[in-house]
């Protein structure tokens, strides 16, 4: 099938009596509710639920390996290929699968705040939730006065439809594959609707370098001078919590990138993480859950429908997508300029990564390329005890090219502008999970908010002797003695003892990286102890 031929099939499909385009919030919860899709929450959210996939399916995602991107593409376990002609069937299979069904719907929008790099999306979904879900996350396209050249990228996403492995040559019956030529994705066999946003992701992770724009894995936000800062962070680590900030304003809390003229979201809405969530720790979060919001896997009082937050029946990784509209201090719209603080967050169980660090240029590179945090006990399967884990740029299932592309952009930028760079551990002190405690909130806040504000840039620092980071030695709103985690410790062998195991794991992941340069390797990790 060549490009005519999907674009012919394409048109055929939503000019259908059964395409309904573009309904608006009440029309598409009216169709949740008449389908029977979800419920209505005491604070007018939507609930779904996601069956069996209630996260992504990372080994059911594929990129058509195609002449134009083949020999750019960092081909592996992450980005996995997959022929045009699996592509084609698969393509007809499910074009005429949504054809058959009574009514399907479609969402036309944008990724990316600016103009001139904007992504226009259609989105065709078999289930109105997952419409209505699009509408939150991406941008709206009715008032969009876009100067991107561009070509349009088309979602298709039918979940129930499920692929047979041994005829259509994918590894389950779940799909989630990407053709830049045809410029489409095409999902099925999972409900999970986070996939069609991080698949958008992973395309504008191959569109923007090409006009010179890092795409980011962070959060984002503004003080009211004007000063931007940006938040890594893998997922627990703290990213949309830390930067939902109430003396600054949100531009996003997920994705962006960053131009020769500053930062943009390239998102219209938020996906927070939102177990244990509580109106009293995050309150922008809790209160932006109200009417057209979309709730993923939430336990809900039979009787009241209020949100159990608490309550990890269906899964941890309970989600709320939310527009940005519904938070109260965000900038319209979402572009900033250059970022004068970088915070790289990771939540270390054991206990040994400072609370915050100052980084070298050196630094910065080696943790944003180790993108390190730690997998807990009993959030996957087989893990039985707190465990190190790498993603490269904080973001590894989403870089379709090699990680050093990104890393290069990234050093280049934050030596033009001059950018401060903080690691903040999120996670434990005093010992390692189940021994320690997580580290008080309130001080994690006032950490950010000193480096933020540029408190940090002079005050004197000490040098850990395991990792070599920069410790300040006073934080205000701070116990000095919570700066250093070897002082939190009863016992300074048992500390130094898994300080050392957590270096060596740093320098073991480090090794995978053949073409970056020895002295990012040498200054930016671990002492050689």
């Amino acid at each position: 099938m060549n490009i005519a031929e999907t674009i012919n099939e394409l048109e055929t499909l939503i000019k259908g009596n059964n395409a309904k385009h573009n309904l608006s919030v009440s029309q598409l919860v009216e169709k949740v509710l008449e389908r029977k899709e979800g419920i209505l929450t005491s604070t007018g959210a939507i609930r779904a639920t996601t069956g069996a996939y209630t996260g992504r399916s990372p080994k059911d995602k594929f990129i058509v390996k195609e002449r134009s991107i083949a020999n750019r593409i960092n081909w592996g376990s992450t980005n996995q290929p997959i022929s045009e002609e699996v592509f084609d069937r698969l393509y007809s299979k499910v074009t005429e699968y949504l054809k058959s069904r009574d009514e399907f719907f479609i969402f036309n929008g944008f990724a990316g705040a600016d103009s001139r790099f904007q992504l226009p999306l259609k989105v065709i979904n078999e289930f109105a939730w997952h419409n209505l879900f699009a509408g939150q996350l991406f941008i709206e396209g009715s008032n969009q006065n876009t100067e991107s050249k561009e070509k349009p990228f088309t979602i298709i996403s039918a979940p129930n439809f499920k692929a047979d492995p041994e005829i259509d040559g994918t590894n389950s019956e779940t799909f989630i594959i990407i053709s830049f030529e045809k410029r489409t994705i095409l999902i099925g066999g999972t409900e999970y609707a986070g996939e069609m946003k991080k698949s958008v992701f992973s395309v504008m992770n191959l569109l923007l370098p090409d006009n010179n724009i890092l795409p980011m894995h962070c959060s984002a936000n503004v003080g009211f001078e004007g000063d931007v800062a940006l938040f890594f962070g893998l997922s627990g680590t703290g990213k949309t919590t830390l930067s939902a900030d109430p003396n600054r304003r949100l531009i996003g809390d997920d994705e962006h990138g960053w131009s020769t003229s500053g930062i943009f979201n390239i998102e219209g809405g938020c996906y927070a993480k939102c177990i244990n969530l509580t109106e009293e720790k995050e309150p922008q979060i809790f209160n932006a859950i109200r009417y057209g919001s979309v709730l993923e896997n939430v336990v809900l009082d039979p009787d009241t429908r209020e949100a159990d937050y608490s309550n990890s029946l269906y899964t941890e990784n309970t989600r709320a997508a939310y527009s940005l509209s519904a938070l109260d201090k965000i900038i319209i719209p979402s572009i900033a300029g250059h970022p004068q603080t970088i915070i790289y967050l990771t939540a270390d169980a054991f206990g040994v990564i400072p609370p915050i660090s100052k980084l070298s240029r050196e630094q910065a590179m080696y943790h944003f390329l180790s993108g390190y945090t730690s997998k807990l006990a009993g959030t996957e399967r087989g893990v039985t005890a707190p465990e190190a884990t790498f993603s490269t740029c904080f973001g590894s299932p989403f870089l379709p090219l090699p990680a050093t592309v990104y890393a290069n952009m990234l050093g280049q930028k934050i030596d033009e502008h001059e950018v401060q760079v903080f690691l903040v551990n999120t996670g434990w002190t005093g010992g390692e999970y189940g021994v320690g405690e997580r580290m008080k909130l309130q001080y994690t806040r006032a950490m950010v908010q000193a480096a933020v504000e540029g408190d940090l840039d002079h005050i004197e620092t000490i040098k850990d002797e395991v990792f070599g980071l920069n410790i300040p030695i006073h934080v205000p709103g701070v116990p000095d003695d919570v700066l250093q985690p070897q002082q939190t410790w009863s016992s300074q062998e048992d500390y130094l003892k898994k300080a050392k195991e957590l270096a060596t794991e740093f320098k073991d992941n480090f090794k995978k990286f053949k073409s970056v340069s020895p002295t990012i390797e040498k200054l930016g990790g671990p002492i050689q102890y």
